[in-house]
């Protein structure tokens, strides 16, 4: 399972949606940071595709853990980042950099992400980009 979750990392990394997308059981649940649950790899998708085109990230000193019985892992990294467009109702972007630690966790069936959740301070990178 470490090898998968290091890959989901690997890709997302090279900006590689369809990759990621591979690596995600169909009913992906995705736990947005401080927002919904959306089910689906469509709306995963979507997803994905909105982060690539208001972020630019490289995530970096990660640190994968994975439970005893396989089924569940966690990883902690740095964010490094550029804001590239202005994403809803948050401050405008103007290319600021920022570097913030984040998490994510997962659930993993048959070598298939079955859900992501990703937790960062919000608060914190709001005011690195304004």
């Amino acid at each position: 399972m470490k090898d998968l979750i290091a890959r989901y990392f690997e890709v997302f990394n090279k900006g590689d949606a369809a990759a990621m997308l591979a690596l995600v059981d169909d009913n992906i649940e995705h736990d947005i940071n401080q927002g919904k649950t959306q089910v689906g790899k469509a709306k995963f998708e979507a997803f994905l595709h909105h982060m690539n085109e208001c972020y630019k990230e490289d995530l970096k000193d990660l640190t994968i853990m994975v439970s005893e019985n396989g089924k569940n892992a966690s990883a902690e990294f740095m964010v490094h980042g550029t804001y590239l467009k202005t994403d809803g109702s948050l401050p405008e972007a103007r290319n600021q950099k920022y570097v913030i630690r984040a998490g994510s966790f997962f659930e993993v069936k048959n070598n298939k992400i079955t859900r992501v959740t990703t937790y960062y301070n919000l608060p914190l990178w709001i005011e690195m980009v304004k």
